[in-house]
Parts: C-alpha cells; sequence; structure tokens
C-alpha cells in the first residue's frame, strides 16, 4: 500500500461519546439536584443522530451542522428525561458536552505513533469547531480538521471522502480511512479508499449490536489504534512518507 494520509472516524473510533457524557453529566446533575436517567438520555440523543442528518440529506432541512442538530435533538428529548427548568446557557453546556470527549486510553499514543510518517486527519461528522475544541481538550494530533462541515456533506456521502483526497491532492488508494464502523469503511471503499477496522465492542455499552468485528474485507484489521500503529509503522519503507 501506497498510503500517505489516514483519516478518522471519531464519534466511536478515537473518542468514547457514550461513557464520556454519561460520567460527566451524571456529575453535572448530582451537583444541581436533577434526578435525570442520563445514561438513557445519551442513548436517545446518540439515537437521534442519524436520523437528524438524514433530515439534512433529504433537503428537509438546509445545511445544518451537527452542533445545530443535537442542540434540536436534546431540545426535544430533555423534557421526556426530566431535564426541565434550565435556562439555555445550560442547555448549551450540556449540548457542549461533544466537544468534551475522552479519547479511548490507546488513542493518542496510537495518533502520535502514526503521526511520524503519516498526515492525519479526522473525517467526521462533527462540525470544525467540535473537533477543534476535542483535539485541544483531548490532546488528538491531527495535522487538520476535515468533516461533513468541510463539505456540506454528512457521510456516507461520497463527497466526504473525495473531498478529502482532493484536498490532500492524493488519489483515493494513497488515502486510508480508519473507523470502527463497517458502513463507514464499505462507503469509503467504495470510493476508492484504503480502509483500516478497529473494533470498539463497548461503544454502546450494553447495547452494542453491531461492529464487533470486520464485515468486509478491510486492508488491515488490529485491535486497537495502538496495534494499528504498530502494523502500519512496519508496512512503510523507511523514508517513503
Amino acid at each position: 500500500m501506497d498510503v500517505r494520509a489516514i483519516l478518522f472516524d471519531v464519534f466511536g473510533t478515537v473518542v468514547d461519546w457514550r461513557g464520556s457524557l454519561i460520567e460527566e453529566l451524571s456529575a453535572w446533575g448530582a451537583a444541581r439536584g436533577l434526578d435525570v436517567d442520563w445514561a438513557g438520555l445519551v442513548d436517545a440523543w446518540r439515537g437521534a443522530y442519524a436520523p437528524s442528518m438524514d433530515q439534512v440529506r433529504r433537503g428537509e432541512l438546509p445545511w445544518t451542522n451537527l452542533d445545530a442538530l443535537h442542540r434540536a435533538s436534546l431540545g426535544e428529548l430533555a423534557p421526556q428525561f426530566g431535564l426541565v427548568g434550565l435556562g439555555p446557557a445550560d442547555l448549551e453546556w450540556v449540548n457542549r458536552g461533544w466537544h468534551r470527549l475522552r479519547p479511548w486510553p490507546d488513542s493518542v499514543a496510537g495518533l502520535d505513533r502514526l503521526k511520524r510518517r503519516y498526515i492525519l486527519s479526522p473525517l467526521s461528522n462533527g462540525n470544525v469547531s467540535l473537533l477543534v475544541n476535542m483535539a485541544k481538550q483531548a490532546r488528538l494530533p491531527w495535522d487538520l480538521v476535515m468533516c461533513a462541515e468541510t463539505f456540506g456533506h454528512y457521510k456516507p456521502d461520497p463527497e466526504t471522502y473525495l473531498g478529502a483526497c482532493r484536498l490532500l491532492d492524493l488519489s483515493p488508494d494513497q488515502v486510508m480511512l480508519c473507523a470502527a464502523h463497517n458502513s463507514d469503511l464499505a462507503a469509503a471503499q467504495r470510493c476508492g479508499l484504503r480502509t483500516a477496522f478497529i473494533p470498539r465492542a463497548t461503544e454502546y455499552g450494553p447495547h452494542q449490536s453491531r461492529d464487533f468485528g470486520p464485515e468486509g474485507e478491510w486492508d488491515v484489521v488490529a485491535a486497537d489504534l495502538a496495534a494499528f500503529a504498530e502494523r502500519m509503522d512496519r508496512s512503510v519503507p523507511e523514508g517513503a512518507a
């Protein structure tokens, strides 16, 4: 493989969105005496993620970034889970929890090692400010930030994968997508990108029902980002990247 750049799905692959949000919101709610099923709220909030993006894809909404979609979903879900009486500032703080997600334990070291040889960027459905703020807090060593907002399309639209290759001035087979989601990899593969699968078997907690293992002919399968970095380190001749 002549891979020059590696793109990463972020939510679930690089960061633990579910565990991060439940832990932070549980502590925040306890300090305010809020009796809320935070795990249920977080799961329902994530459940609204794909349907809200589909509304944009179908033209039912104009282009709307993920922060705004998350905020609209939170507004609908909050009363259902007893999250009432909060002002706009509190709701905005809750919504920006997606900017403060923690990386999985192997993520930062794995990315640091990969960065020695490869161009690294997220290719996420998150928006630019979300991904930049997350990177600063979580110490994610991106070379640049590309995302759905960059191209005005949400994954799995081909404009995201091919747009990233165009901005990097690389052919698709010189670009690899690393993800914990087989569907994301399948879409990238259809666009000619190389693919790497990293399982995150606890991403959805007890509700995990898919992506326990590879479901396609991916170029690389590794146990985590540390193992992926080691595999990619061995695959490139000295001085090639």
